[in-house]
């Protein structure tokens, strides 16, 4: 006896648009004999089957546990229906109104279906630079609106052949609407231009590029979320040319390799390591380079002179894969901007802004709508480790739904006032939380010119427009400096909630780990405004996204010049040194300073003029990498804490002797013991590795010293570790161990950065945590942190 017919109503939410979703629920609903129809909607996808009830469960099943590889299914309703009679099953055009709920796919480097084509003389889209299907190629950075369609990408103008229209509507091709398909018939095309910006006529531009780069030139080339600037990584002198052109100075650049196994002979690689360089997201892992590598590579000390990691990727464009074809081994590819600004992605910008830098231009003819910069990550204890989040991530979302719970009584009152957090001043991203669900950006830069706050705007507008998500709450920093804080200070008809920097910095860690608290929260960095107006870095807290305490900080010194003084890092050593009363600097750091500075800037710590008082670990790094003779002056940010990190002994065990007492009912960590016993180190010739590997250590201490106090007072037992400095990963590895031998339960970072990049997450989730719990918060309200 047949089993009655039943018809299903089925909404699935997630990343499942641009990933062949529908084809695929198209060829299940086949093998199950089943009718009915499945489109692309606003909310994701949507879909009615009708058939046997036995059929209609498997199918079911199946909807969850064979979707295609790049979907990601968040959620996945059905209700039952009476029969409607449908004769077919067919793929319907996708529908536009509604809400958003759509969840976009990342853009996603070719898959070897379509690099196996690309390779074949006899495929008709051999050596295509702009070969995709459903399993692979542009999405985000190429979507105008959703629904993700054709019509709302960039590749709009440009009609399908007859060969293409084919594939696009047969529900069995791979590229059954792959949204960016297309072929040398009908699609857009690469070309190459000169210095000048004109056009060469040659009939292989890749090729000729190639050619260009293998006799040492340098080159823009134009990626997924914008321009690189490239040039053959084994020529020494063509990296230097890159690095003086770009005035780049000490900054790594990263570099892309043809395969695997060339990474293999210069890197040591773990087995997580090449799971992420060979994931179809293609970010930046930063690699240990072997011990043998600078004599393989010649080009090592100048493409990483301050450390012994090197950034690589593997090509994840057709285009790319085309170059690597030429002969090329391995390219630098760092971002194609002039220092300070944002990548270029628009080709009309591209001569203009690159013009002096690069010698040629290998354009194409698709149009980014979204600039993006490549992911940098790494990996730590078998865990990745984000270092900058963009190209490959970004839009997928983090769920808050673990870490904020929703108030009783208003379980849906964020669905109402969509969030948008701004982020800091330093590698800004902002987060816009729907739902619960916080989509943190692409990478945007640093807020220190025009050029990238309007990069922020344009960004954060395109986010509230894709989601259809107009930000009724704005949370950003406290600093009323900070570009994106102005921004959000001159908005109306907004709640405004200004978050303390290093309280966003532990609340990030704690959203993307799904912690509701309260914790034990470290956050060391370099700056951030405090509530008491002094610069913090150094501090430990106790609580939650709703409000935190201050425990403990290390102890205030000057900070002389401001600014400046991140730049030159020889000012901190002598604050410090002054400071902590440690007597004159070693002869060696007294030789190197100009006498005349070192009168000028005493005088500023003497007088305090110009020299806001800090707790910065990070500015702390900066006095000792430059009372040990390895960077008085810094190129780029963190580059004294980096040679610092890598001339540590790593198996170090001893410590230097602190301080704790209370001050202002704070716990207060004095370093005038550290600096005394490290400055008579230095005099006594005692190796610089042996007293870099035990400062590090004892700063594992004092974190290890600190929580335990802290757990005795308030009875935490979870610490979240957060901001820059625990990019450091010898800093990281003794902090964590010596917090497990405490027995504490410690929260990492994975999904955002641990730097300024991480902070509109944190912001976000406080945001959140804040509107949910606050009564009363109306429209232009400005929401501030209760006195203690």
């Amino acid at each position: 006896m047949l089993s009655e017919v039943i018809r299903v109503d089925v909404q699935v939410k997630g990343i499942v648009q641009g990933v062949g979703f529908r084809p695929f629920v198209y060829r299940l609903a086949q093998q199950h004999d089943l009718t009915g129809w499945v489109v692309n909607d606003a909310g994701g996808v949507r879909l009615e089957a009708e058939g046997h009830r036995p059929d209609i469960d498997a199918f079911l099943v199946s909807l969850r546990t064979s979707a295609p590889p790049l979907s990601h299914i968040e959620e996945l309703t059905a209700e039952v229906r009476s029969p409607a009679g449908y004769a077919e099953f067919r793929i319907k055009e996708s529908v536009g109104a509604g809400p958003h709920e759509v969840r976009l796919s990342p853009d996603i480097g070719v898959c070897e279906d379509c690099l196996a084509e690309l390779k074949d003389p006899d495929n008709r889209r051999f050596r295509y630079p702009y070969i995709n299907c459903t399993n692979c190629g542009p999405r985000f950075t190429i979507t105008v609106q959703v629904p993700y369609d054709r019509k709302h990408t960039t590749i709009r103008d440009f009609g399908l052949c007859e060969d293409c229209a084919k594939e696009y509507h047969d529900p069995a091709n791979r590229r059954f609407h792959a949204q960016p398909v297309s072929c040398p018939v009908c699609g857009p095309s690469v070309y190459l231009l000169d210095a000048s910006g004109k056009r060469l006529n040659t009939a292989d531009p890749v090729a000729c590029a190639a050619e260009q780069l293998k006799s040492g030139s340098l080159l823009a080339i134009k990626g997924l979320g914008g321009y690189h600037l490239a040039c053959d990584a084994t020529q020494e002198e063509a990296v230097r040319e890159l690095r003086a052109r770009k005035r780049r100075d000490g900054k790594p650049f990263a570099v892309m390799a043809d395969t695997l196994e060339t990474v293999l002979r210069i890197c040591a690689v773990t087995e997580k390591e090449r799971e992420l360089l060979m994931s179809p997201r293609r970010p930046i892992v930063l690699l240990p380079l072997k011990t043998e590598a600078r004599g393989l590579l010649p080009a090592a000390d100048c493409l990483s002179p301050d450390n012994d990691m090197l950034g690589v990727m593997l090509p994840y464009t057709p285009l790319q894969h085309l170059l690597f074809q030429e002969g090329l081994e391995l390219m630098v590819m760092t971002s194609g901007n002039r220092s300070g600004e944002p990548i270029v992605y628009r080709d009309e910008e591209a001569v203009p802004t690159l013009q002096g830098i690069a010698d040629y231009y290998l354009a194409g003819e698709l149009p980014i709508h979204m600039r993006t910069d490549d992911t940098v990550t790494s990996v730590f204890r078998e865990r990745e480790y984000v270092i900058r989040r963009s190209r490959g991530y970004v839009p997928y979302p983090v769920d808050l739904t673990a870490a904020v719970p929703s108030a009783e009584g208003e379980p849906h009152k964020s669905g109402h006032l969509p969030i948008l957090a701004l982020g800091g001043e330093l590698k800004n991203t902002f987060c816009l939380v729907k739902d619960r669900k916080a989509f943190v950006s692409h990478h945007i830069g640093d807020l220190d010119n025009l050029e990238t706050l309007d990069s922020l705007i344009g960004g954060a507008e395109h986010f509230q427009q894709m989601f259809a998500a107009k930000a009724g709450v704005l949370a950003y920093d406290m600093h009323p400096g900070y570009r994106s804080s102005q921004y959000a200070s001159e908005q109306q008809n907004v709640v405004k909630i200004p978050v303390q920097h290093h309280h966003a910095h532990i609340a990030s860690c704690m959203a993307e780990n799904g912690v509701s608290g309260p914790v034990i929260g470290v956050a060391f960095d370099g700056t951030g405004l405090g509530e008491d107006g002094h610069i913090w870095g150094g501090e430990f807290f106790a609580g939650d996204y709703g409000g935190f305490e201050r425990m403990a900080r290390f102890g205030y010194v000057p900070l002389p010049g401001g600014d400046a003084a991140v730049k030159e890092p020889w000012r901190m050593a002598l604050s410090y040194v002054m400071n902590e009363e440690a007597a004159e600097p070693p002869a060696d750091w007294l030789n190197t300073i100009e006498p005349y500075k070192r009168d000028i800037v005493k005088r500023q710590i003497l007088q305090r003029i110009n020299t806001p008082l800090t707790s910065s670990v990070g500015r702390l790094f900066d006095a000792v990498s430059s009372l040990a003779g390895l960077c008085h002056y810094a190129e780029y940010e963190g580059q004294a804490a980096i040679r610092l990190e890598r001339a540590a002994d790593k198996e170090a065990s001893r410590i230097y002797p602190y301080d704790l007492k209370a001050v202002q009912g704070v716990l207060e960590i004095g370093t005038a013991p550290l600096i005394r016993e490290l400055v008579r180190e230095i005099r006594e010739g005692v190796g610089i590795s042996e007293i870099s590997g035990a400062f590090h250590r004892t700063l594992a201490a004092i974190t290890g010293d600190v929580c335990r106090r802290i757990r005795s007072e308030r009875g935490l037992n979870e610490v979240a570790l957060s901001g820059g400095v625990f990019q450091n990963r010898l800093l990281l590895a003794f902090t964590v161990d010596e917090l497990e031998r405490s027995g504490f339960r410690v929260w990492l970072h994975s999904k955002v950065p641990a730097n300024d990049g991480g902070l509109s997450l944190g912001q976000a989730a406080i945001a959140l945590g804040k509107y949910l719990t606050q009564e009363g918060m109306r429209e232009s309200c400005v929401w501030q942190y209760p006195e203690k």
